[in-house]
């Protein structure tokens, strides 16, 4: 009898613990918020909300960094009324997460004006005086911002740009409609409903086992090289895409990969970047660039690229010339890609 009540009760604390879980409450309070337009109404009332025009955010400058201010549902209220609007373009907001004490974050532009929308713009240069800072095109900004706010700037700035661009249906043309978190539309006329989506990139590290391949396009800051990246053919999976990629950009076929992470990407639209490690045959190596699709692609010791991750302002020499040479920053994927890549061959290099 003692055994089953001692398994007994540590079922129901398992079973409390779970219940209490923080993930779990604040997934299960953003579903109700998606699912239930009154309750997501509600949680408005009590909401924080970043303010954006025309997709960029308003950020304030904190010396070298940049923060993105929160207000409140009175605050915006306000500040719609002070232009002439009333609170209700703040159902035009959309739900981009939640706090652990279940304070539901929103994300609302004032400068999106289309013909179907019966709200005007708001004037840019007046908000920013208002508001103390300014309307900032996030992929300025990007790599001065803490990792919680470029995250929700990311997903509010994604879900904004999807809804303006889809306003119609795509079958019977006639205009959709919203719920009030923002999470799909519904047309009407027909009853389809569609949500959000972001397409596959595949993000992909190429070694020969001693070195790393990067690569830069020409829209790419000076000096700065990169993994691979393409975006996903419909019907392929992962590895087809992969293998595909590293064969048109540089004309290397991959012996084998690994996945490493994910990362959502809002530039140029909202992308899935999936990380991988790749490797190629140590005598098959040559390299043939693809001019279509890059600038240039070297391969790169591991000397080169642990000084690159430590080093601003690299530059390096290779076949008799000297050039500038840097990685991604800490917030791309590919960073992550190129520090574990140094971080194998350090390990490798350890004595047994």
């Amino acid at each position: 009898m003692s055994l089953y009540c001692g398994i007994a009760c540590r079922r129901k604390i398992l079973q409390c613990s779970r219940l209490l879980s923080t993930y779990v409450t604040k997934t299960r309070y953003l579903f109700e918020l998606k699912e239930d337009d009154d309750a997501c109404k509600k949680a408005q009332q009590t909401g924080a909300f970043y303010l954006f025009h025309s997709l960029a955010p308003l950020l304030q400058a904190a010396e070298s960094r940049y923060m993105a201010p929160r207000f409140s549902f009175l605050e915006v209220e306000r500040l719609l009324h002070k232009f002439g609007q009333d609170a209700q373009r703040i159902e035009d907001s959309v739900l981009i997460g939640c706090s652990e004490q279940q304070e539901a974050w929103f994300a609302l532009d004032l400068g999106l004006n289309s013909s179907f929308s019966i709200h005007g713009s708001l004037p840019k240069s007046e908000v920013e005086t208002e508001l103390k800072g300014s309307f900032t095109e996030l992929r300025k900004a990007v790599f001065q911002l803490n990792s919680v706010d470029s995250s929700l700037l990311f997903t509010a700035q994604a879900l904004l740009r999807w809804h303006d661009g889809h306003q119609f249906c795509s079958r019977s043309g006639q205009p959709t409609k919203r719920n009030i978190a923002g999470s799909k539309r519904t047309s009407p006329s027909n009853d389809i409903i569609y949500y959000p989506q972001m397409a596959p990139v595949v993000i992909t590290l190429v070694s020969d086992g001693t070195r790393c391949l990067l690569a830069r396009q020409s829209t790419f800051p000076k000096g700065m090289y990169s993994a691979l990246a393409g975006f996903c053919d419909i019907g392929e999976n992962v590895e087809e895409a992969v293998r595909r990629e590293v064969a048109e950009e540089v004309g290397l076929e991959v012996e084998s990969m690994q996945y490493s992470a994910s990362q959502h990407w809002p530039f140029p639209n909202s992308s899935l970047m999936i990380a991988c490690h790749a490797t190629v045959k140590p005598g098959q190596t040559e390299i043939q660039v693809n001019l279509r699709e890059l600038e240039a692609a070297a391969w790169f010791s591991y000397d080169e690229i642990a000084t690159a991750l430590r080093s601003k302002g690299l530059y390096i020499q290779q076949q008799n010339e000297t050039f500038p040479f840097s990685v991604p920053p800490k917030l791309a994927i590919a960073h992550q890609l190129i520090k574990e890549w140094v971080e194998k061959q350090t390990c490798a290099s350890l004595p047994a």
